[in-house]
This record gives C-alpha cells, structure tokens and sequence, in this order.
C-alpha cells in the first residue's frame, strides 16, 4: 500500500519509465522523456533516485513484478498443470496485443538490449527469466507427482520449449506487426502441453 507523497511521486515515476523503457529502450530513453510524462522536473525525479541507471533498474524490477502479478492472477482458481499452464499461454497472448506492455515483453527486451553493455541489467533481465522458466518448471514437476503429466516427461525440457516458443512469438509478432505468428505458436504449445500431459 502507498501511503506517503514521497511513495506515491516514486511508484508514479516507475509506472511511467517502465512504460517508457519497455517501449522506447532503454539507452535511448532519456530523463526528459519521464519528466515529460510525469510532468516532474529533474529534481524531483532525482529526490527518489541516484541516477539514471537507478531509475532503470528499479523501472525492470517493477515491471516484472507486474508480470509476476499478472501470472497469479491468470493461474489463480486453475485445476491442474495443464489449465495453469494455458493461463500462463493466454497472459502472453495479451502482451502479443500490447494490452498489457506496451513494447511487448520486458524480460526479453531488457535482455536483448542489455546484452554485453549493461551487466547490471542483463542480470537482472537473467533472474527474471530464471523465475519464468522455474515457474513452468514447477507446475510441471507438480504435474508429474499429481499424476496429470506423463511419466518420463523432463521439467526442463517442457520449461525451455515453451517459453522459447512464447519469446520467439512474442519477437515476430512485434516485428511483423502481426497476431499471427502468436497464434500459430499458441496452437502448436496446446498440441504439445496436450501430448504432455496425461
């Protein structure tokens, strides 16, 4: 919960540079694009944080915390490993529509720009990544023992090929400026989660 002035300005200015970075990216954002929309001046954004490298860090941390949001909300009241994972599949359907961020996902566009150049982010960009693919990981090592997936099946295996195939998506749909290629790789996962689970 928000409750100081200070709280709501800091949460205001990483609600609107998450949207900023993930769009824009984020070398070529600058200060001036979050003062303009904010509507605060420099020293008001430097009361919160040290510089611009603070700024974008704390903006991935809260996007990806949206995102981790935005996952439980999807799973929550999901039967089985299959439901939770196509709920997993529907919340990048929406990120495909940029319903939900604009500039599509932001572990991969943090990972991509990061690269080499920004060690600090690139391993932020990392974890998070590590979190999604562990997030399947799981519901499918659940899977197993509830018997709802399919002796002999790897985690790691089902982990890598399904956000893989969702990134990938993602990327083309983003590049092409088309649903499409989202659509297709939704239909080729529920094939490959149906043969995977029992």
């Amino acid at each position: 919960m928000v409750n100081s002035k200070g709280e709501q300005t800091k949460a205001l200015i990483l609600e609107k540079a998450s949207k900023i970075f993930n769009s824009k990216g984020y070398r070529a954002s600058s200060i001036s694009d979050i003062m303009h929309e904010t509507g605060l001046r420099k020293g008001g954004i430097y009361n919160h944080f040290e510089n611009k490298e603070e700024i974008m860090l704390s903006a991935f941390s809260f996007s990806i915390d949206m995102m981790r949001h935005l996952f439980s909300e999807a799973m929550a009241g999901k039967q089985g490993c299959l439901e939770r994972l196509l709920s997993i599949v529907s919340v990048f359907e929406e990120i495909a529509e940029k319903k939900l961020f604009p500039g599509g996902c932001p572990i991969m566009n943090a990972a991509i720009e990061a690269d080499d150049a920004d060690p600090l982010l690139q391993e932020k960009a990392r974890e998070a990544m590590d979190s999604l693919l562990g997030m399947v990981r799981n519901l499918v090592q659940e899977g197993i023992k509830k018997g709802e997936v399919k002796q002999g099946v790897d985690p790691e295996f089902v982990a890598t090929v399904f956000i893989s195939t969702l990134e990938g998506a993602l990327a083309l749909s983003k590049l092409y400026e088309n649903q499409e290629y989202m659509k297709r790789a939704v239909h080729h996962l529920r094939s490959f989660l149906n043969q995977t689970c029992s």
